[in-house]
């Protein structure tokens, strides 16, 4: 893990867990995976979050929803996320999750994506505090786990109520808050309002981890500086880089970022069914090379090849290439 994180930030305590630093990688579908997340933790990261767990696929043990998880004991502490809409499903998702070897849940209530917020899960619980609190105090009452919420600035520019949520869930049990500082109609788009953040952490006593537009290192430390914050959490800024966990940041030439890339893959082939999720590892992969000269093409290759072994000897033969400097996305 990268040293450099714990001399430039502060640790934080999230209920009665110790994280090294305040630097955390957000749960994205379909993306933090067991691999990812522990190559994002060997960079810097103190704490990654799993992917969404669907409380109903929870309840009734699905396979796929249990795989998600997967857990070793190198990237402890390690975080759930859970989302839903009813309390009790909730509650008993919470109860299961607790008797896997993880250390935090995290509740799902600011994803903006239309199929999750058309069921009243996500975003959609910011407009019915009534609910989102039975359901914070519903989770809380069936786990001894630290529970942190994540939500967002708010339903729409004219509907902003982050610090009354936050308020709320601090008040219902909630261990920490996470504030994505977008409102659900802006979505990905627009920027972040850190104001929102600062608003927040002046709202609560718990702690307040700020979350959007952390594209590299120096953008988690001037959050924490303007808003007050205790945390950051780095979402889509962390794919194709984890080295955003790190204050060195991400290198410029592929021979630089060569050792993490095959490091991502090595643990695939440890942790991940390759020949079924080899599309996936691809998409990984392709990611990496993101800003380098040449990137197109090699992206090509990759995702050509039969196997991981093929991906790896793509690699290490251009690795040392001049077409790969810097200047492509």
């Amino acid at each position: 893990m990268c040293s450099a994180i714990g001399s430039l930030l502060p640790p934080v305590s999230i209920g009665t867990i110790a994280l090294k630093s305040p630097m955390i990688l957000a749960p994205l579908a379909g993306y933090t995976d067991l691999p990812f997340r522990l190559l994002c933790r060997e960079q810097g990261a103190a704490l990654c979050f799993s992917e969404m767990v669907s409380c109903h696929g929870l309840a009734y043990r699905q396979k796929n929803t249990l795989d998600l998880m997967q857990t070793v004991a190198d990237e402890q502490p390690f975080g759930v996320q859970l989302f839903g809409s009813d309390p009790d499903h909730m509650g008993e998702a919470a109860a299961i999750a607790s008797s896997y070897p993880i250390d935090l849940i995290d509740l799902n209530m600011g994803c903006p994506v239309r199929k999750v917020t058309k069921r009243g899960s996500g975003c959609a619980l910011m407009k019915d505090l009534r609910l989102a609190q039975k359901i914070i105090e519903t989770v809380c009452a069936n786990t001894t786990l630290p529970v942190t919420v994540k939500f967002r600035s708010g339903w729409t520019e004219e509907q902003i109520n982050g610090p009354e949520f936050a308020t709320m869930a601090e008040a219902a049990g909630a261990a920490a808050v996470t504030i994505h500082a977008r409102t659900w109609a802006q979505g990905f788009g627009g920027l972040a309002d850190r104001k929102i953040i600062k608003a927040v952490k002046e709202a609560v006593r718990i702690p307040v981890i700020g979350n959007g537009d952390i594209l590299v290192f120096a953008d988690g430390l001037q959050m924490m500086t303007e808003t007050g914050c205790d945390a950051v959490m780095v979402g889509r800024g962390a794919l194709g880089n984890p080295w955003v966990f790190a204050s060195a940041g991400q290198p410029a030439t592929l021979l630089g970022r060569l050792p993490v890339i095959l490091r991502y893959l090595e643990l695939s082939k440890q942790y991940l069914p390759v020949t079924r999720v080899l599309f996936k590892i691809k998409n990984h992969t392709s990611r990496f090379l993101t800003g380098l000269h040449g990137a197109t093409r090699l992206r090509q290759l990759i995702y050509a090849a039969g196997t991981v072994e093929e991906i790896i000897a793509l690699l290490l033969q251009h690795s040392d290439s001049d077409l790969l400097g810097n200047a492509e996305g």
